[in-house]
């Protein structure tokens, strides 16, 4: 029987080697190194060791496909492992210390979308490694089952993502889950009898908090302050979207035995995975 050939991640094996093999990934991943070690000077020069420490951070998660190919001996396509790195910097280093989840409102959104889309491609590759693998050649999972274990997989991881959000901003006041700014909001704890009535108040412009001290102080935002839990389940719906975007590739993919070329670039594979003689 024929192997596929190995291939070598961008962090492992020496330098001229990589840039021989894969030029692309090299370059993304030296350039992205480069401007995190950059940033993490800067940061320590600073004084600013949370950011230097997150730049370590970051450092440490772009070994994780390299590490994976090694180790685990999974073969990671080119094109999902640029998206992972570029989603790492975007996350660490352009979110949180450039802070473009403030100066962008939308870009959490975009990585949520993005993290759906990229965690049903690993859930399915999961599925997809079992069921080509000769040693379980007798599991033959539908289409179907694939794509449904892929989102169930998606948003698994993130709804574990929120639950750290909430941990985090609980523990560690980090406020994690943004709040937003409403001018609405109905609870029955507002029910003037004590009753289970939800009871609404419109057209909110202020609110005025009191110490318990009993200074008080005007929060000046417009409107009452809600506590992350739009924004969670914004998260959450934005994630749904990209799982049941690759859900629905993966189920053509495998309905097509294999054949579309879009999902093959997301789609790890075992490195030795064997292949049926050619006839």
């Amino acid at each position: 029987m024929s192997r596929r050939p190995r291939r070598h991640s961008a962090g492992g094996g020496s330098l001229k080697e990589q840039i021989r093999k894969n030029p692309r990934l090299a370059a993304v991943y030296v350039i992205l190194r480069a401007i995190v070690i950059l940033i993490m000077i800067a940061q320590f020069f600073n004084g600013n060791f949370e950011n230097f420490f997150l730049c370590i951070l970051t450092l440490i998660l772009f070994t994780i496909p390299s590490f994976i190919e090694r180790r685990i001996k999974i073969d990671v396509p080119d094109t999902l492992e640029v998206i992972i790195l570029l989603f790492i910097f975007s996350a660490e280093i352009l979110g949180e210390i450039r802070a473009y989840y403030i100066t962008f409102p939308y870009w959490d959104t975009m990585l949520h979308t993005l993290n759906g889309f990229l965690c049903a491609a690993i859930g399915f590759s999961l599925v997809d490694i079992l069921n080509r693998h000769t040693k379980v050649s007798t599991f033959s999972l539908s289409p179907a089952y694939m794509a449904v274990v892929a989102f169930c997989f998606s948003m698994t991881v993130g709804v574990l993502w929120e639950f750290f959000e909430c941990l985090m901003d609980q523990l560690f006041l980090l406020d994690m889950q943004k709040d937003t700014v409403v001018h609405t909001i109905s609870s029955v704890m507002l029910d003037p009898t004590g009753g289970n009535h939800p009871t609404a108040i419109r057209g909110i412009t202020d609110v005025i908090v009191v110490t318990a001290d009993g200074a008080q102080q005007s929060l000046g935002l417009g409107g009452y302050l809600d506590v992350g839990i739009l924004d969670t389940m914004k998260d959450l719906f934005v994630n749904f979207i990209g799982a049941v975007v690759f859900s629905m590739i993966g189920y053509f993919y495998v309905k097509g035995r294999g054949q579309g070329k879009f999902a093959k670039r997301f789609i790890p594979r075992v490195m030795d995975e064997e292949r049926p003689p050619s006839p």
